[in-house]
């Protein structure tokens, strides 16, 4: 039997049931660009990506360096590919792992368009597609870019130990994905000139979950309390099961974090076994690349999305999934400050 897209009759936008916007008149994604890493680049989803650099510093001074210019590249790609100009884009929405946003700051100074730098964590892609979404959907920009990115060294450093000290990491680990995202977001008040792109239908705003977790070698147990939580607020939310959905995409809960992700929600009677895929595990050749428990940071969901999620949607493999990018709110001070590492998630519902 044929399932109908989300009821967007409403002549105004909805906000529904505790969490959730509703669309009227749905943004379209009209172009989306991905820049990764020589490992990334030798994964299975090799084919789906604008841009493959072998160089870890894309050929600037350091791994910081690097992930800017990897963000300059891969928000010039996307609004190449969109046939506008960045004169028509009003607001960029970006963010990445860095202290103070520094690969936003430096990767996107030189476009001159206002910017609202963002920090959802690893769930940052979400944020940044939820508020462009919304900015869009409310009138207040007919084009909106939402990007993202994270760099394995760079994160690495910050976060962990230098790459030099060649530390142990356990099974429960991810590694962080050298890659940025970048997607325009527009108006669809001309309905026929936005014929053929995915829409973004409704978003479920996350909220910070915390189930005390204090090891952050374990993102995927950290982050799986908050993706069930906002997975489950979101099928509340439409009045939707989860076979609305071709697909539940999460960002990087990994092996372990999806495991504990499925069981939540089963507990709470939710099944999505069926239809679940993790970013994080697909990116990556679990048997050729020793990655552990699968990728992880700002730009594993995001270029995913971009390549390979968004190729299958145009493909109609896929006709409607919710997109749930993870993040886990941590820094150097408050882990080495003996703190919990909470958990948060967005949920985007994107149908072709």
């Amino acid at each position: 039997m044929r399932k109908e897209n989300i009821d967007n009759t409403e002549t105004i936008n909805q906000a529904v049931g505790k969490q959730t916007i509703k669309f009227a008149n749905p943004p379209a994604i009209i172009s989306r660009a991905s820049v990764v890493g020589q490992m990334e680049g030798e994964g299975p989803l090799s084919s789906f990506y604008d841009q493959i650099e072998n160089d870890p510093t894309f050929g600037m001074n350091s791994w910081e360096e690097g992930e800017s210019e990897m963000v300059r590249r891969a928000v010039q790609t996307a609004i190449s590919k969109s046939g506008i100009s960045k004169e028509d884009i009003r607001y960029l929405l970006g963010g990445d792992l860095l202290g103070q946003l520094i690969g936003t700051t430096f990767g996107v100074k030189s476009f001159n368009i206002p910017l609202f730098g963002l920090y959802g964590a690893c769930s940052t892609c979400g944020e940044g597609l939820s508020l462009a979404a919304m900015l869009v959907a409310a009138g207040y920009a007919d084009n909106a870019l939402a990007f993202t990115s994270s760099h394995y060294g760079s994160a690495e450093k910050q976060f962990r130990f230098p790459l030099e000290y060649g530390n142990q990491r356990p099974l429960s680990a991810t590694w962080t994905v050298t890659g940025s995202g970048a997607f325009v977001v527009s108006s669809t008040k001309n309905q026929n000139a936005m014929q053929g792109y995915p829409r973004i239908t409704a978003v479920t705003t996350g909220k910070i979950v915390d189930y005390g977790v204090v090891d952050n070698m374990n993102m995927g147990a950290i982050m799986a309390p908050a993706a069930a939580d906002v997975i489950y607020q979101c099928l509340e939310d439409l009045s939707l099961k989860p076979d609305y959905f071709d697909k539940i995409i999460t960002g990087d809960l990994g092996k372990v974090g999806s495991e504990i992700l499925i069981k939540l929600l089963r507990d709470n009677n939710v099944e999505i076994g069926d239809r679940h895929m993790d970013c994080g595990v697909e990116i990556f050749d679990s048997e050729k690349q020793d990655t552990h428990s699968g990728g992880s940071g700002c730009g594993c969901c995001a270029v995913t999305l971009a390549g390979y999620i968004l190729h299958n949607m145009d493909q109609g493999t896929w006709k409607r999934i919710l997109f749930v990018p993870t993040g886990a709110l941590l820094s150097t001070v408050s882990y080495n400050e003996g703190q919990t590492i909470p958990g948060i998630a967005h949920g985007i519902v994107i149908e072709h």
